[in-house]
């Protein structure tokens, strides 16, 4: 978001609060459990202490948001928890384009949970895939970063929210 000319916005900012989080929490929940049958595992949500939030998967999609919330989500996957992705999905094609393909949907309909939670006011870019590990996300003005770590079929995975209101 802008900053406010001249300083004179009225606008207070907060971050995420933990029902917030557990819209994501139980959205990847229900996106294994949809496409799979299996629910994935999501541990607790935890704070990332750095500047920028850094990807550490093989792959990771990324949706930016703007409206009553700013920032983005992202979710970072290694290449064998979204080839059995797409082998549930019914795909025969295990391509790098496909692997960004399908992280990219997964963050997309991610953040479409985020959109039912915060309003249909949220706009939500089209997905796009970042480098593999050690890359970093775009970092809202203010706000924290979570990352929800996530185990499902054997694989570690990451959803990263990074949200800051204008409430």
């Amino acid at each position: 978001m802008a900053p406010c000319p001249a300083g004179d916005c009225a606008v207070t900012r907060r971050d995420l609060r933990a029902a917030d989080i557990r819209v994501f929490s139980e959205a990847v929940r229900e996106f294994f459990a949809t496409l799979t049958s299996e629910r994935a595992e999501v541990r607790s949500a935890y704070v990332l202490e750095s500047e920028e939030a850094v990807l550490w998967n093989d792959f990771n999609g990324l949706i930016e948001v703007d409206g009553g919330f700013s920032g983005c989500i992202a979710f970072s996957a290694p290449r064998g928890l979204l080839t059995h992705v797409l082998l549930r999905m019914g795909d025969q094609e295990f391509s790098e384009a496909s692997h960004c393909d399908v992280v990219g949907e997964i963050a997309n309909i991610l953040s479409g949970s985020a959109r039912r939670h915060f309003g249909e006011g949220l706009r939500i870019s089209p997905p796009t895939t970042l480098p593999g590990r050690g890359g970093f996300l775009p970092k809202p003005v203010a706000g924290t970063s979570y990352a929800i770590p996530l185990r499902w079929n054997g694989y570690e995975a990451d959803l990263v929210v990074s949200l800051e209101s204008a409430s």
